[in-house]
């Protein structure tokens, strides 16, 4: 009997923590037709959730509970992992029927399993898989359906805010004043937002701003907020002009106005009344849609490569060449083109990769994403042409990789990269979005093939989620299927 391996589910692989984290999601896990073990009864199944963590090792991630007498079970217990964009994430499902109280499963009969990759459950929204006793051995019948669902609060609270008639602080000239937003909690006031200081200036609007809801009130809008509205000073003691305290229930009550209070002049004077006004004028709260929301509403990552096929590369006959013919069938083009396709290809439907040398165009069909990845050998020699083309595609759903093979000078790239702020033209026009990554191949020479992916991926849910936000698109919603039936998970 084929079993699979399961790692104490406290075990973790350092290298996966070195990748970051998009998202956590809940995977809902059912099975339908399932063989019966049990004599006179069906079986009492149980699904287990593990992940490749390399060198041949899975490591458990959780469980779901035991349903009983069932061959067709819908687990409600969810499972939760870590999403990585940028990570061929492995999992393995095995279900079990369980007739005993052990946690070992060793001692209880295997039904069958299924492996898939987490890119092609989040980007298939629903995946059904036929259950094999082990790899091309079909248990004989039964299906496991997996859906994805993302954990978070996506909602944000977006307020512009202005002040009349504050108090002035300074001794030659008006108050420099800016606000901060507290939440209380475990009895302590925590920092939620510190807003820009307006010089000189006792009638103040402050440029709108977005938090997250869970980290502006932790979720709840009857939590109670505190409101400080201080005089800037340069070395750090500033002077409190006056504080309010609200909920988020009470700031979206537009337009409001709170009094803002200096507790000491309060006390002393019989005749204060406040230090000034504090006016919301825009507090409403707001859906801010991720990654997981548009590849899991239907957005397609369509990957196109382009290769560098000029002269400097080399005979390809000759082992010095970056395109070398070799026995073996591998050099730094092809390793750099796996690395980043192994990922890519989970959430692009047709797995159908358009290949161009220099100089071609990405297809002009414009309804989904596209990711392109530039294999070079060499340094930009028309270096403002080529801002001039980065800055242009910034304005479209696109984002480019370049990774760059072999020794050369890359120092153009790092430039195009624009990891120091926004890339401009000749003209001085502004790219609208960040959308290269370059990294030099060699750098990860030594590293786990993997490595390369995760680098040059990295930025590319931000890049996604920017693009449509500055377009004011939210993720399509597909209807839901029809009906379960079993699919061919997605071959590399």
């Amino acid at each position: 009997m084929h079993r699979y391996l399961v790692m104490p589910q406290s075990w973790r692989s350092s290298g996966r923590r070195m990748a970051h984290c998009v998202t956590l999601v809940q995977l809902s896990i059912s099975c339908d037709h399932l063989i019966d073990k049990d004599i006179g009864s069906k079986s009492d199944p149980l699904c287990v959730l593990l992940q490749d963590v390399g060198g041949g090792s899975w490591a458990e991630l959780g469980r779901t509970e035991r349903v009983q007498n069932c061959s067709s079970p819908e687990f409600s217990k969810t499972l939760q992992l870590e999403y990585h964009f940028e990570t061929v994430q492995k999992l393995r499902f095995g279900i079990y029927d369980i007739d005993n109280k052990t946690p070992e499963l060793r001692d209880d009969d295997f039904l069958g399993g299924a492996e898939c990759s987490l890119g092609q459950i989040v980007s298939s929204q629903v995946l059904t898989l036929p259950l094999m006793l082990k790899p091309g051995k079909p248990a004989g019948r039964g299906t496991i359906t997996v859906s994805a669902q993302e954990l978070k609060d996506n909602r944000v609270v977006t307020m512009e805010v202005e002040a009349r008639n504050l108090d002035k602080k300074d001794f030659l000239g008006k108050s420099d004043p800016f606000l901060e937003f507290f939440r209380q909690g475990d009895g302590k006031w925590h920092l939620v937002y510190r807003s820009e200081v307006i010089k000189n200036n006792l009638n103040p609007t402050w440029k709108r701003f977005s938090v997250p809801v869970q980290h502006f009130c932790g979720g709840d809008p009857r939590t109670p907020i505190q409101v400080r509205c201080s005089d800037y000073d340069s070395d750090g003691s500033h002077d409190l002009i006056g504080t309010f305290h609200t909920s988020l229930a009470q700031l979206q009550a537009v337009p409001a106005e709170f009094e803002c209070i200096h507790p000491e002049k309060q006390q002393k004077k019989k005749s204060y009344k406040n230090s000034g006004t504090i006016c919301v004028k825009i507090c409403r709260v707001e859906t801010e849609y991720s990654f997981l929301d548009y590849v899991m509403g239907g957005c397609q990552i369509n990957f196109t490569v382009g290769v560098d096929f000029t002269g400097s590369n080399g005979d390809p006959s000759s082992p010095d060449s970056l395109h070398y013919l070799s026995p073996t069938g591998v050099n730094e083009y092809l390793m750099a083109l796996w690395s980043v396709g192994s990922v890519v290809q989970d959430y692009d439907s047709d797995k159908l990769f358009p290949a161009f040398g220099f100089g071609a165009q990405v297809p002009p069909d414009w309804q989904q994403y596209f990711v392109l990845l530039l294999l070079t050998d060499g340094a930009v020699t028309d270096v403002e042409a080529t801002c001039e083309a980065v800055v242009r595609a910034s304005n479209l759903p696109m984002s480019v990789i370049i990774v760059g093979v072999g020794g050369a000078d890359f120092e153009a790239m790092e430039h195009l990269d624009a990891d120091g702020g926004p890339l401009h033209t000749r003209s001085g026009q502004a790219a609208a979005r960040d959308i290269v990554q370059f990294v030099p191949y060699r750098r990860f020479q030594n590293a786990p093939r993997e490595a390369l992916a995760q680098t040059v991926l990295a930025e590319v849910p931000t890049q996604l989620v920017s693009y449509f936000r500055a377009q004011g698109w939210a993720p399509l919603k597909p209807l839901p299927p029809s009906a379960k039936g079993p699919a061919q998970a997605p071959q590399a």
